[in-house]
This record gives C-alpha cells, sequence and structure tokens, in this order.
C-alpha cells in the first residue's frame, strides 16, 4: 500500500510557476545608444514528473507483512501539479499466499494539498485505490481437502481490490492522517466468512519524519490504528482453529502498529535520487493466539499452502522485523 503523498502535495503548493519579463527599453535619442530588450524566457511548467524503484527485505504496510516475509521489488509515477494536486501509480510484488492467484499489488491514488499560510500547518484529501491482477476470494482454499474440510467462503465473494477515502493534516516534520474504506476491506463480507460487510474500515495514523544533525539522518516515527468494521462469523473462526488443531483463537482483524527508524538519502559516483531506509516495525494482534499470528486466521495461507505434515502454511504476519530499503527517485 502506497504511503501518503501529503509531503510531496504540500511542497508541489509552493513550485508556482515563474515568469522572466523584459524590461521596456528606454526611447532612443541622439545622445544614447538604444538599448535592446532581452527576449522573454519561457515559463515553467506547472507540472512535474518523477518516478521511483526500490527494493525491501519485507513488504510490510501497516505494520502486516504483505510478501509472506519475504523481499519485494517495488516501483512508480507520480504527478504533481503546483497547485497542489498529485497523482500516481505504485506497485509492489505480493504473496498468493495471502492474495489467492495475484502476485501484484497496483496503487492508483490521487490526492489535493497545501500550504496554511506561512504557519507551518498543511493538509491533503485523497482517494486510493490498491488492485490485486487476478487475485480474489473466490481463488480461495484455506481449508485444504488434505485437512478433510471443505472450508468456508471458498469460491465465494468478490475481489481483494479496495478503495479509500483519506484526509491528513501535518505540521513541520509531524502528519496525520485518518483512511475509511468506500467498500468492503479487501472482499471481507458474509460471502467470505464474515458476520457482514465491512465498509466504513478505518485506518488512523500519526507519522514523523525528524532530520537529525549528524550524517544527513532523518528519524522516522510511526503508529496507526487499523479498525474493521466487522469479524469473522463462529462458523469461520470456529472452522479456522479446528483445521490448525488449536482452541478457538482472535476473531477480530484490529490492530496497532508501529515503525522506528533510519532514512538517509545519498548520492553513488554523482547520480543522485538515492535513498536507503533501516526501520523496526511490527504490530500487535499477532503471537500465538492473535488474528495475524501463525494460529490466526489472517496468518493462514489462503491459496491451499501446507506443510508436510498436512497443516495449513501459517506465518505470524505481524511479527517485529527489522526491515531494510533501497530505492532510487528520478
Amino acid at each position: 500500500m502506497r504511503k501518503s503523498l501529503l509531503s510531496i502535495a504540500i511542497l508541489g503548493i509552493f513550485v508556482a510557476p515563474t515568469f522572466s519579463y523584459a524590461e521596456e527599453a528606454p526611447a532612443a535619442d541622439a545622445a544614447a545608444p538604444t538599448v535592446e530588450a532581452a527576449p522573454a524566457e519561457a515559463p515553467k511548467s506547472a507540472w512535474a514528473v518523477t518516478s521511483n524503484i526500490g527494493f525491501v527485505s519485507d513488504y510490510y504496510t501497516r505494520g502486516i507483512s504483505q510478501s509472506w516475509h519475504k523481499p519485494a521489488l517495488q516501483g512508480g509515477f507520480d504527478v504533481v501539479h503546483s497547485s497542489g494536486f498529485s497523482a500516481g501509480v505504485w506497485g509492489s510484488s505480493v504473496t498468493p499466499n495471502t492474495f489467492p492467484d495475484a502476485s501484484t499489488e497496483i496503487d492508483l491514488y490521487a490526492n489535493y494539498g497545501g500550504a496554511i499560510g506561512e504557519s507551518g500547518f498543511g493538509y491533503t484529501v485523497g482517494v486510493i485505490g490498491y488492485f490485486y491482477p487476478g487475485g480474489s476470494w473466490k481463488k480461495y482454499d484455506f481449508l485444504t481437502a488434505a485437512q478433510g474440510t471443505k472450508g468456508v467462503g471458498v469460491k465465494k465473494g468478490g475481489r481483494w481490490d479496495t478503495y479509500e477515502a483519506n484526509f491528513g493534516v501535518s505540521y513541520k516534520w509531524l502528519s496525520a492522517k485518518a483512511s475509511v474504506t468506500l467498500g468492503d476491506w479487501f472482499g471481507a463480507e458474509k460471502e467470505t466468512g464474515w458476520d457482514g460487510g465491512t465498509s466504513g474500515t478505518t485506518y488512523i495514523e500519526l507519522n514523523a519524519a525528524y532530520p537529525l544533525p549528524i550524517w544527513g539522518l532523518t528519524l522516522v516515527g510511526h503508529v496507526g490504528h487499523l479498525n474493521v468494521a466487522g469479524k469473522l462469523s463462529q462458523d469461520a473462526a470456529f472452522a479456522n482453529a479446528n483445521a490448525n488443531q488449536f482452541g478457538i483463537v482472535e476473531d477480530s482483524p484490529d490492530y496497532t502498529d508501529y515503525k522506528v527508524g533510519l532514512s538517509k538519502a545519498f548520492t553513488i559516483a554523482g547520480s543522485e535520487g538515492w535513498n536507503a531506509g533501516l526501520y523496526y516495525v511490527g504490530a500487535s494482534n499477532g503471537g500465538n493466539s492473535g488474528y495475524w499470528g501463525e494460529r490466526g486466521y489472517g496468518g493462514s495461507s489462503f491459496n491451499g499452502g501446507i506443510n508436510s505434515d498436512g497443516t495449513t502454511e501459517t506465518k505470524d504476519l505481524a511479527d517485529g522485523r527489522l526491515i531494510v530499503t533501497v530505492g532510487r527517485s528520478f
């Protein structure tokens, strides 16, 4: 899931087009030479286009691994207008274990933001769509035949694709944002084993990017909270527990996540735009009995992945881990 373009949108408001006008030449007379006006410069474009590419050792977003704790390649394009409008597309590799038949996430987003006078405050409003080409709950096969059960919600339900609206505010190096789904949260509904629709799911976050006075480092901090507008149905939760031969585990995916670390921009052989980061990330509601843990519904392989003993393959997707990122902007 693509990070907010809050900082880009706010900075974009200051990139006003600049025009250079030649002064009017004085009238010629017999005592002074004629001075010709310099040609006017062409106005700079109000639009700016950038691209980016990156590598992460584990694709965590909002505290949950989207790549089954494996590395991921990422990249995208952004367009920014001096008015404060910005839009873009961004993609990352993801795991079919979590998104059956999908190996790519593609995000499309648009934002409008600006500064509030010279106070240091800013704002942004936007929309974003998360798309998983080829992926669908209809491809989901969590409870496998090898475990002697047909499962819950198999071959039913819609796509993983999810849409959100968001609003953010910032002050210098601090920012906060609230996001709400405009439909079901990643296809979670009755047909997929939930107690109802999950439209209106919210995610609230607070972010910090404080420039340190040493080595050009930036101290990065983040805390967020997901509140899903629904829970697993009792049948789904019980079937999940029976399939893993454990007791009933958490039926709500709600959690609080965190991120802390350092980032640095640098140049390689005169090539600018490089950046790297080292972060520790994770979330609650994992571990032995959490929804995103090894015994939980969210930590289970949804594409029929099984271990050698016939049990469902699982991961603690909320596990706290050290993540390395390397990328470049153009």
